[in-house]
């Protein structure tokens, strides 16, 4: 089975304190040795290895020069298939259309796990970004504090979740209304669309509303990421 590779010491701490069991083993430089203590303790109690190692040995491991000192790999975590006799709830789902970059995805999940939401809606296929490891680096663990679904029909989902969420997807159309103008009164399923073409066409007929993040005009749009975090900071 393939494993996550979960680099840096945030998305480490934050991989033991969500899903302790899924570490697999961990790898450290010399100079994180306090750091990686309470971590390698862990493992020892599960009999589970850990290892320090060199600079070299641990751009290997890590796949990547940017690691951060310390490396877990970790049982791969799948998201879960939406169910909607079990859709996820709360004030504000975030969905994610076509979102192809994986820095893109980590830093939207960063974003969102620091406004505090629960849940993100990524949907599945060609050129749709899912958990990875560069998605985890950039996430610095917000990955790991959100719960994750995912569907191959993003606008049958988006139907289905209408009895509970206010569907709504981000749009530079004219249709779209100031995000300041958006009613209030409803939880909220906020679409997030592809970096270079917005959100899709199926998936926008899908969603009740659409919104517009209102600027100088100077610049057409925000990055996805970027915009995300607007968002969700007047959202939440």
């Amino acid at each position: 089975m393939k494993s996550d590779t979960i680099c840096g010491q945030q998305p480490v701490t934050a991989l033991f304190a969500r899903r302790p069991d899924d570490v697999q083993r961990l790898f450290h430089l010399p100079n994180l040795k306090d750091v990686a203590g309470p971590f390698c303790a862990m493992l020892a109690k599960a009999r589970k290895p850990y290892r320090m190692v060199d600079a070299a040995e641990l751009e290997k491991i890590a796949g990547t020069p940017p690691h951060g000192g310390i490396v877990a790999l970790a049982k791969q975590r799948v998201p879960i298939i939406f169910d909607a006799d079990r859709p996820p709830r709360g004030k504000l789902l975030l969905v994610l259309d076509g979102i192809g970059n994986p820095h893109n995805l980590g830093a939207i999940a960063r974003s969102a796990t620091f406004f505090g939401l629960q849940s993100l809606l990524i949907g599945e296929g060609l050129g749709h970004a899912m958990p990875s490891d560069a998605a985890y680096r950039t996430a610095e663990g917000g990955l790991e504090y959100l719960d994750l679904y995912r569907t191959r029909d993003l606008p049958r989902a988006l139907r289905l979740l209408e009895p509970h969420y206010r569907t709504v997807a981000t749009s530079l159309g004219r249709d779209a209304m100031n995000l300041t103008d958006l009613p209030r009164d409803r939880p909220v399923a906020l679409v997030l669309g592809n970096e270079e073409n917005g959100v899709s066409a199926p998936v926008l007929a899908a969603c009740r509303r659409q919104v517009r993040i209102p600027g100088s005009g100077r610049v057409q749009s925000l990055n996805v990421a970027q915009s995300a975090a607007v968002l969700l900071h007047a959202l939440g």
